[in-house]
């Protein structure tokens, strides 16, 4: 256990389990409205808001988190105008993509917007871990608040409609949550891989649980189960902490499916 004597291994462990407590919380509606490529184009996007704050000299996690809103909005809007959620995660993926390539021409330090990349948990800082530490809490807070408004929303938002559910102003709410995680997982497990964390969590709580509710508990039990042995393992193995916890829980899935297709 003397990994747990550094302060930067302390605070990427609070940071992980943080982030495995709420992905699953945003990622189950995510799964649930088919909307499952919304952390790829949010994340990229992310990126572009990275890159920014790296020109500009302001700290990249605060671009990231603007220019998450912004593309979160954005979705909303082309969802309005089209509905199909598909089309406008693709349409702002696509210039999120290229705002980023565009804008990483001016940066210097190609480091720095590489430690975005892949991620970098081990090396946040004290006030990047105060804004994860925040925007967690306000996100855990907002979603058990919210709780039956969104899980009518995930699954009918007819239905959820004629229940009495402000479906609008639900959907905002649940955008900007989004946009929130996405923005703060980037800075730990890198843009290319934080849709896992939104939804291969879930996707082995559905094979391990019957209800709605029993799936987000066994979501989250995954991912923070995964988290505290993928850091261990990329510790002591000297490997990317946030590739080895997307891979834990791919591998879980494995397991999960695996077993069943022997029960069946």
């Amino acid at each position: 256990m003397s990994i747990l004597q550094y302060g930067f291994m302390q605070r990427a462990f609070l940071v992980g389990i943080l982030l495995a407590v709420i992905t699953p919380c945003i990622g189950i509606t995510i799964v649930l409205k088919r909307m499952s490529m919304i952390g790829d184009a949010l994340s990229h996007s992310s990126l572009a808001g990275v890159v920014l704050g790296l020109i500009l000299g302001v700290n990249p996690v605060a671009g990231a988190v603007v220019m998450c809103i912004v593309a979160a909005l954005g979705i909303e809007a082309i969802r309005k105008k089209i509905p199909r959620s598909e089309v406008a995660i693709s349409i702002v993926m696509s210039a999120g993509i290229g705002l980023a390539g565009v804008l990483s021409g001016f940066v210097e330090n190609g480091a720095s917007l590489n430690s975005f990349l892949f991620g970098s948990i081990v090396s946040i800082s004290e006030g990047e871990l105060a804004l994860v530490v925040v925007i967690s809490v306000l996100v855990l807070a907002a979603v058990l608040f919210f709780y039956r408004e969104l899980f009518y929303i995930g699954f009918d938002e007819n239905a959820a409609r004629i229940s009495g559910v402000s479906v609008r102003n639900i959907n905002f709410l649940f955008t900007i949550l989004t946009a929130l995680t996405v923005s703060i997982a980037s800075r730990t497990v890198g843009t290319l891989i934080v849709s896992s964390m939104l939804v291969v969590p879930v996707a082995c709580g559905m094979q391990m649980a019957k209800s709605y509710k029993g799936t987000l508990i066994c979501a989250i039990i995954v991912a923070v189960c995964t988290t505290i042995a993928g850091l261990f393992l990329s510790y002591y193995a000297g490997l990317k902490p946030g590739g080895m916890i997307v891979l834990l829980e791919v591998a879980w899935f494995v397991v999960v499916m695996t077993v069943k297709s022997f029960n069946k």
